[in-house]
């Protein structure tokens, strides 16, 4: 039963990792599960501080995805049209445009939603649009390292008692 938590749960770290460009999954919740999981193990003594410590990170970060890219959107001048703009861009950008899609989609969300509100001035469009990218950039970032951050927390503990889950 310990070999196949051990493995479940780095299957889940691991999918942190993917969780972290991927919209459609929580990367750093994800990751948390995977480490839930190995603490669950005999193997490993329980540390349950760690695991609330960790759990709190990953619940800021997935809050903070949230709120980042509409900060970065109404930083460059944007307005709400912009940021639900970015939302529906990155919604339709992960299912029609794959990985590029979704580094796309939203950028041109919020420079559509951008135009609808005021077609004259494509300028302050474009700005919104650009504060969109660079927030979605920063909030990828942020899960991406939380993630990895989670995969070396996970190798370490295991790797120290590798041994003893065979």
């Amino acid at each position: 039963m310990d070999l196949f938590l051990l493995l479940i749960g780095l299957f889940f770290v691991l999918l942190g990792i993917v969780g972290a460009f991927l919209p459609i999954l929580p990367g750093p919740i994800m990751g948390w599960i995977g480490l839930l999981l190995l603490q669950l193990t005999s193997v490993i003594t329980k540390d349950w501080t760690f695991l609330g410590v960790t759990l709190a990170v990953s619940i800021i970060v997935f809050v903070l995805d949230y709120i980042i890219p509409a900060m970065g959107t109404k930083r460059y001048g944007g307005t709400k049209y912009g940021i639900y703009g970015s939302m529906i861009g990155l919604f339709f950008g992960l299912f029609f445009g794959g990985i590029l899609g979704i580094i796309i989609g939203p950028f041109l969300g919020a420079f559509v939603g951008e135009i609808l509100k005021d077609s004259s001035d494509s300028n302050k469009a474009l700005r919104a649009a650009y504060g969109s990218f660079i927030g979605f950039l920063f909030s990828t970032g942020i899960k991406f390292a939380v993630s990895t951050t989670f995969l070396v927390l996970f190798v370490n503990q295991a790797w120290e008692k590798l041994d003893l889950f065979f």
